[in-house]
């Protein structure tokens, strides 16, 4: 069997990705965690680099990768973030769409299975992959672009087996190509993006749950660059940032922890990781700002009102100490 060595996300940082490359064996077959594309500078160099090595790469799809295939079928808005434009005005552009919407969802082999994200605890390796096959088959069938219009959204977020075929479909995707956190139900958690240690007493990182039905074989995946490097006995976390000035990996796939081989390449800052996060708190400071706008507008009207209240109370009182004063009709006055 020829070596295999998983890589984390290349979101289109195909200079470094050459980098690693020359690094690897030149027969090794290739698996690419997704996210192949968007964000670094060079998305179609990379996208045609991937399809070029051919049968040597294994490439499952992130949600990058699905961003890419909406945008494509006109299902979705461009984010301003992207770097897809390359793609989306090649001339070979269909020919790329099509062949990112042929590949899996999960890959599992020798006993590692493959997924951008995570799994659901209550899903073990076989119905990962069977789960996996149904979206498959509806993003390489004929209505690909109406599938995709009612994929997106965080409903359901929760495993049952009751689940219709499009929310089973939602799920399986928001799962394999979305998750971070979740609860030991199943339930997962959209909003919480920092690291592992963001966990709290009922959301845990998603390989942490215990009773997890995968627990049996390695998993190997990318998609939480905030979480770096995981290397256990049998979990392999693959994104380490490259796009935000991270490192990209690669780990020589092997059946026991002692016998893989780490492979990193320092990668340069294409895009700012706390560009987001500023981003964020200056909404949140406009926010403030237009709450305590208004916070001063409603003092001041009550001032006004209190000014106001207090000048009739003024009056009233004037009034009433003037007509105590005056003597009622019809009585006469002492010495009259």
């Amino acid at each position: 069997m020829r070596d295999i060595y998983a890589i984390g996300d290349l979101q289109g940082c195909q200079t470094s990705f050459e980098q690693l490359l020359s690094r690897l064996p030149g027969d090794a077959d290739l698996w690419l965690a997704g996210d192949l594309i968007n964000r670094g500078p060079r998305s179609l160099d990379t996208l045609r680099q991937v399809i070029a090595l051919g049968d040597r790469v294994t490439a499952v799809l992130g949600n990058h990768d699905l961003h890419l295939l909406a945008v494509a079928a006109g299902v979705r808005q461009a984010h301003g973030s992207d770097t897809l434009d390359d793609i989306l005005n090649a001339p070979d552009r269909d020919a790329l769409v099509d062949w990112v919407r042929r590949q899996p969802l999960a890959h599992f082999a020798h006993g590692h299975l493959m997924v951008h994200a995570g799994v659901l605890p209550q899903w073990d390796a076989e119905q990962v992959v069977a789960l996996a096959r149904d979206v498959e088959s509806q993003l390489r069938g004929p209505d690909w672009q109406a599938f995709l219009s009612r994929m997106f959204g965080n409903q359901p977020d929760q495993w049952h087996e009751g689940l219709s075929d499009e929310d089973r479909r939602r799920l399986t995707i928001n799962a394999l190509t979305r998750m971070r956190f979740c609860s030991a139900d199943g339930r997962i958690d959209f909003k919480i993006k920092e690291g592992a240690d963001a966990a709290t007493d009922t959301l845990k990182p998603w390989f942490d749950v215990p009773g997890r039905r995968t627990e049996n074989v390695t998993m190997v995946f990318g998609h939480w660059s905030a979480l770096g490097l995981v290397m256990r006995e049998n979990l392999l976390g693959l994104d380490t940032g490259c796009v935000w000035g991270g490192k990209l990996t690669a780990v020589k796939l092997a059946d026991s922890p002692a016998a893989r081989e780490l492979i990193q390449i320092d990668c340069p800052q294409i895009r700012d990781p706390l560009a987001a996060s500023d981003k964020k708190r200056n909404k949140i400071k406009t926010a403030e700002k237009a709450e305590d706008a208004l916070k001063a507008a409603k003092a001041e009207k009550l001032d006004k009102f209190g000014k106001a209240a207090r000048k009739l109370e003024k009056i009233a009182k004037a009034e009433k100490v003037e007509k105590t004063d005056k003597p009622e009709k019809g009585t006469k006055r002492k010495g009259e």
